[in-house]
């Protein structure tokens, strides 16, 4: 049984079915994808969450583990200039994955810091080569700290400097270092804060690219969901579930089923893939859970939320860039109101994707689509979005002029607003934060929530909440890593060919598992 048709319970899915297990996935919203889903609103399709699709390797993986070639069944573009910086400070690159043309584009703003854009990409090749087999497994106890190769690697990761503090060894422009490490808002974190192993995310995005789905990131989730159905999965879609069943059994907890709000419905082995901190506290009754209290989540540091305009436009602006980032000014005063004081700044950094330069497929023809998102603090007692939501969404129009996007709101045909509270609303995100708990040292590896749930046996996770963390690729992978633990519990034998399974043993048998 899977709680969720997110990506990771979606990947799950495939990957449990193909090795022969039965397998239900309940979702409560009526359409796929969690947060990687598509809102459709009078003719126009946006992303509602992920709109940059990075790493296709390990979803590349999964499709064909499961029988299927992903390029065939999701078209998609490598975007070339990747998205444009632009900086509140002055300057601005389109950044790319063409060596020569990034230089270039570096020496416009710091000359001296050019050269080292190849230094870097050599040496976040060592690192991401390093890491990978530590992101692709468990992590269930300090003594996985130990291993001799996480060891060997501290000199490379440098775990004691920030994000900010490892580029700086490359870059002494502070603009610069920020456009090697906005990416850090992935996991709802400062650069300044985040740990120096995350320069791996830029460098993902100039080594393997930055791509577009056809149709937008909602297209992927579809077609797993399509393929998932051909396999022989049953999706129940707007069927929340009310609890997860927990039975005391030869003296241990374990889940065997769900209760949603239709039927109750049994199954050997549990998968949830929701929210981590919301779903445990609300899914897992308090009893259950010994290690993972409320107060625990409570006392847990959670990433920021996102202010998010959707808007369906007449006409296109073929002048902006597909992604566009604007950091301001005072990035660091704008990260210290998100982040310590729970404020909203004055002079917000802001993202806008003009998907519709690439993709035609997602607004009517001479019309355009705009995904508007300003990153925020996460629910807090010092924001009311009841009274601010209205002054807000000025500001917003006032700070995207800033890229050259003028007179929007008289072109505006459909709009939907998404706040922190209607991230905790819609979506069941704890305090409305979009990337669950934050990445820090202390929230990482085997001190984030396991992918096989400490306090209740044939339970697992996946998703950003759970190890390896959040986005797209880690959250693939998560469902890599908690499908493989199952299928050792239950001693069925993995039908897939990824080394993280081969150890797994035991017959193939048919068992109905809950997700």
């Amino acid at each position: 049984m899977i709680v969720g048709a997110g990506p990771g319970g979606l990947a799950s899915a495939m990957l449990l079915a193909k090795s022969g297990v039965r397998v239900t996935v309940v979702e409560k919203h009526q359409r796929i994808g969690g947060r990687t889903a598509t809102l459709e609103q009078d003719g126009y399709k946006f992303d509602i969450g992920p709109t940059f699709f990075l790493y296709p390797r390990v979803l590349k993986e999964i499709f064909s583990d499961s029988g299927y070639d992903l390029e065939r069944e999701v078209p998609m573009e490598r975007l070339d200039p990747q998205y444009r910086l632009v900086f509140g400070g002055g300057g601005q690159i389109d950044a790319t994955s063409d060596v020569a043309r990034m230089e270039q584009q570096i020496a416009a703003i710091s000359p001296g810091d050019a050269k080292e854009f190849h230094k870097f990409l050599a040496r976040n090749r060592k690192k991401l080569a390093g890491f990978l087999p530590i992101l692709e497994s468990p992590f269930e106890s300090w003594r996985d700290l130990m291993r001799p190769e996480l060891l060997r690697l501290l000199p490379l990761m440098k775990p004691w400097l920030s994000l900010d503090g490892d580029l700086r060894t490359h870059f002494k422009d502070e603009r610069i270092r920020l456009g090697f490490s906005f990416q850090s808002k992935y996991l709802g974190m400062s650069p300044f804060r985040c740990p120096s192993l995350f320069s791996i995310l830029s460098f993902l995005e100039y080594e393997h690219g930055v791509f577009h789905p056809i149709g937008g990131c909602g297209a992927v989730t579809r077609t797993m969901a399509r393929l998932c159905e051909e396999m022989g999965v049953e999706l129940r879609l707007q069927e929340p579930v009310e609890e997860v069943l927990i039975e005391q059994i030869g003296g241990v907890k374990r889940a065997v089923g769900v209760r949603t709000a239709k039927e109750t419905l049994q199954a050997d082995a549990v998968v949830m893939n929701a929210d981590f901190a919301e779903a445990a506290r609300t899914l897992v009754s308090p009893r259950h859970r010994n290690k993972w209290t409320d107060e625990k989540i409570a006392g847990k540091e959670y990433s920021c939320s996102t202010f998010m305009m959707y808007l369906g436009i007449e006409g296109r602006y073929d002048d902006i860039a597909h992604h566009t980032i604007y950091l301001a000014e005072n990035y660091r005063q704008n990260l210290r109101d998100i982040e310590d004081t729970h404020r909203l700044s004055e002079q917000p950094s802001f993202y806008v994707q003009n998907a519709s330069v690439t993709d035609p497929t997602l607004a009517p023809e001479g019309h355009s689509t705009l995904y508007v998102l300003l990153p925020v603090t996460h629910e807090s007692p010092h924001v009311d979005w009841k009274k601010e939501t209205p002054r807000f969404r000025e500001l917003a129009f006032q700070q995207i002029e800033k890229i050259g996007l003028r007179d929007v709101q008289r072109r505006i045909h459909t709009e939907k607003i998404l706040t922190p509270n209607g991230w905790a609303a819609e979506f069941g995100l704890f305090k409305g934060s979009t990337f669950s708990m934050k990445h820090s040292l202390d929230q990482m590896l085997h001190l984030r929530p396991h992918n096989r749930f400490e306090d209740v046996s044939r339970m697992y996770l996946t998703g950003g909440g759970t190890h390896p963390g959040s986005g797209l690729p880690v959250i693939f992978q998560s469902a890599r890593i908690s499908s493989t633990l199952l299928l050792q519990d239950l001693g069925v034998a993995p039908q897939w060919s990824t080394d993280a399974a081969m150890s797994c043993t035991g017959d193939n048998k048919m068992m109905q598992v809950a997700s």
